[in-house]
């Protein structure tokens, strides 16, 4: 099994830097999601692992053999798509086989009539057809297999592209937006196929999406990317609970993280609007507090005044004023509260921010 390493990766498009000093690994058998949003550098990031583009400095290694100046073709990475990209006038069959008619026919065997009276042609496309077919029953494509691309939804097309991708057994499988262009049921679905095809190959898979939920409910690790940064890379549960950056904190989260301006005294004690919130810390002056909404509670010490109630079914979001900052809160469904209405707002775990946007270790924290 092979993995993948970046070391150093720069790229710049004119005087635009668009990756600055990027370090990643990916180990065989581990699923890993870059996510960011638009415009952050992740795909530019993928493309350079493909070979479609190349860095202006550092190395891409892939099984640890540099690959960084080698051409696509010889790098063993399988790629799908946000657009899907699959020949219209192939049927769903024909395009899975294209990676595998390309590896193991010849030209020769390739063209339509003197391909079918090659020697060993027969033998190696029934080969082809049942690996075909091997991939095709998993992703329930069986039935669709002699249907072109038109007749294919969307959903369809794209479990088509990753048996395409998959078929070949590459070392790296790469992924951009796969699911951008599905509606939410069929994303949901889809996931759980990826991650399937994931477990069954043991592929050392790059998973690039802006999608937060996808980052987090699919992979072993999750690289949170921004301006070109990677600012973290961590399990889910260690970018969502120990975010390393304010940058990280803001972004992953749905409603994001509560931040909040507060101060922190010469005796150390954390204040928010001038009021003690039970934490302490090392540093001194301005820091910034973060709350995520399902931390905050209705009922404490700090007046609030509401602006808004979201229903979602399951719960609602409670938006409220506390001094200049509007605050998200996550409350029960039944929840009845009018726009002005004085409440009283306190908070469980909460972590701290320093000037410079890096979280602060050295704190203590009591429930306020």
């Amino acid at each position: 099994m092979q993995g993948v390493s970046l070391q150093g990766i720069r790229k710049s498009f004119g005087a635009t830097a668009v990756l600055r000093e990027v370090a990643l690994d990916v180990p065989p058998g581990e699923f890993v999601a870059l996510v960011g949003p638009s415009g952050c550098g992740k795909t530019t990031l993928m493309r350079i692992v493909a070979g479609i583009e190349t860095p202006d400095s550092g190395q891409v290694h892939i099984g640890g053999r540099d690959v960084t100046r080698a051409h696509p073709g010889a790098r063993d990475v399988a790629m799908v798509f946000q657009s899907y990209a699959l020949y219209p006038h192939l049927t769903a069959a024909q395009n899975i086989a294209v990676p595998l008619v390309m590896r193991r026919l010849s030209l020769l065997q390739r063209m339509p009539f003197l391909g079918g009276i090659m020697p060993g042609s027969r033998a190696a496309r029934r080969r082809i057809q049942e690996d075909v077919a091997a991939i095709a029953a998993p992703l329930g494509l069986t039935p669709l297999l002699e249907r072109r691309p038109g007749q294919l939804s969307g959903g369809q097309r794209q479990r088509v592209a990753l048996a395409r991708a998959v078929v070949r057994k590459p070392a790296v499988f790469l992924l951009d937006e796969p699911l951008s262009n599905l509606d939410a049921a069929l994303r949901v679905a889809t996931r759980r196929e990826i991650v399937e095809i994931h477990r069954r190959t043991g592929a050392a898979t790059l998973y690039v999406t802006h999608d937060q939920t996808e980052a987090l409910t699919m992979a072993d690790r999750v690289a949170v990317m921004q301006a070109g940064e990677l600012l973290q890379i961590g399990s889910p549960a260690e970018v969502y609970e120990n975010p390393a950056d304010i940058r990280v904190a803001g972004f992953i989260g749905s409603p994001k993280m509560n931040l909040l301006p507060a101060h922190v005294g010469d005796d150390g004690a954390v204040r928010l609007l001038g009021m003690e919130t039970g934490l302490h810390s090392a540093a001194r002056g301005p820091v910034t507090l973060g709350i995520r909404p399902e931390a905050l509670h209705l009922g404490g010490a700090w007046p609030a005044e509401v602006a808004h109630v979201e229903y979602l079914g399951e719960s609602a979001l409670l938006h409220a004023r506390l001094g200049e900052t509007e605050i998200v809160l996550r409350a029960e469904p039944g929840l009845r509260a009018v726009a002005g209405l004085p409440i009283q707002i306190g908070f469980g775990h909460a972590l701290l921010f320093g000037a410079d946007g890096k979280r602060l270790a050295r704190h203590e924290m009591a429930h306020a």
